[in-house]
Formats: C-alpha cells, sequence, structure tokens
C-alpha cells in the first residue's frame, strides 16, 4: 500500500494505523517518484492527498488511473462537494475528509480492497472462521453471536492473528481514539474471549505487560 501525504506527522499516523491492521506501507511526502511506485511497489491501494506540492492529487489520480489498477482513497482537507465529485469522477474510489477518524480510514480501505478483490474477507485461525463482510463468526461449525463492538474486536484480532497488539492499538483500530479507559479493552476481550470458548479452547491469550494476542496453540 502506498500513502502519499505531505504532512509528515499525518503520514506517518495513517502509515502506522495501516501496518498495525496488517498492511505493508509505503509512505512519500509528494508524487515525484509516482511511476516508479507503480512499477516496482505495484500497491494494491493508495491513500491520495489532494494538496500536494508538485503534482497535486488529481493529476497523480490520472497518472493511477492510466497505469495501474490499485484502488485510490483521496485524503484531503478538501471536503466540498465539487471536489469529492471531481475526484470520484475522476476514479478515486472512496473520499476521506480532513479531520478523520483512523479507525474510518482504515475501514474504509479495508471496505475498497474487499470491493477490488484484494483482500479476503474470511480468516481462519485454528477452528474459528471469522467472516467480517458477513459479520458470521463460526467455531467448531458453532454460530457465535456477537455484538457489533465485539465483531469489530474479534474482526481486528483476526487481522492481526498471531501478532500480540496492545490496549492502545486495539482502541485506535476499534473504537477509533487512543485516550480512553483500557478497562474498556479488558471488557471486551474477557467478553469475547468467553464466548469463542464455550466451543474449543483458548484462542485470545493475554500478553502480560504487551497486550493480546489470537492464535491456536500447537
Amino acid at each position: 500500500m502506498l500513502v502519499i501525504e505531505d504532512a509528515e506527522a499525518i503520514g506517518a499516523a495513517v502509515s502506522s494505523a495501516l501496518r498495525e491492521s496488517g498492511y505493508e506501507v509505503q509512505h512519500r511526502l509528494d508524487g515525484r517518484q509516482l511511476e516508479a511506485d507503480l512499477g516496482r511497489f505495484r500497491p494494491d491501494l493508495v491513500v491520495l492527498d489532494v494538496m500536494l506540492p508538485g503534482r497535486d492529487g488529481f493529476q497523480l489520480l490520472e497518472v493511477i488511473r492510466r497505469s495501474s489498477g490499485a484502488g485510490v482513497v483521496m485524503l484531503t482537507a478538501r471536503d466540498g462537494v465539487p471536489d469529492r465529485l471531481r475526484g470520484l469522477s475522476g476514479g478515486a474510489d472512496d473520499y476521506v475528509g480532513k479531520p478523520f477518524v483512523l479507525a474510518e480510514l482504515v475501514a474504509r480501505v479495508s471496505a475498497v480492497l474487499r470491493r477490488l478483490g484484494r483482500t479476503p474477507s474470511t480468516v481462519q485461525v485454528g477452528d474459528l472462521v471469522v467472516d467480517a463482510d458477513a459479520g458470521v463468526v463460526m467455531r467448531a461449525d458453532q454460530p457465535i453471536e456477537l455484538t457489533a463492538t465485539e465483531l469489530r474486536l474479534l474482526v481486528y484480532l483476526a487481522a492481526q492473528r498471531g501478532r500480540v497488539v496492545s490496549k492502545t492499538q486495539i482502541l485506535t483500530a476499534v473504537w477509533g481514539y487512543e485516550d480512553y479507559d483500557p478497562n474498556l479493552v479488558e471488557v471486551h476481550v474477557s467478553a469475547v474471549r468467553r464466548k469463542i470458548e464455550e466451543h474449543g479452547t483458548r484462542l485470545v491469550h493475554t500478553v502480560r505487560g504487551l497486550g493480546y494476542v489470537l492464535r491456536a496453540e500447537e
């Protein structure tokens, strides 16, 4: 995935949030090497700011559409209807206005990739199957009923399967902010763990001092 954003802090935050969701990310401050990146890196999706030095986002969108099948999510402070229509009519797949919540941007990126068939919506960990698109969770062929928040949490853990994620990372990805009571994470993790472990062994593991990881024991 390629992030083109000239504000270093925003670009770094977006790139970090996408990496935490399991994506490989390259960040550029402008589009000077876009053609080379499209040929060498071959991104599945480009998060593209409009207000860039040199060629702006609309010009870069034309380059992407001429030479790549990558999805494009435009990211800009220009949130007026004319700019959105220009971006979407030019071939952008989605449009996110600043300021934005990182979790929403990640969700929109994931949705575009799913529409393009670039990422599977179903993840399996041991005998647990999580279908994010259908909102279905099964374990040992038994359906598991989760609340909307519990489902978002499990989908995130499934996307990060095998990786330890901190409470802060979970708060950002599932609730959209970091400065919130971390006990909220503990409560929801406990609820998810209880429900999925009614049908089998432990899959959600606590890593003391670090966070949680979803994995099947060997």
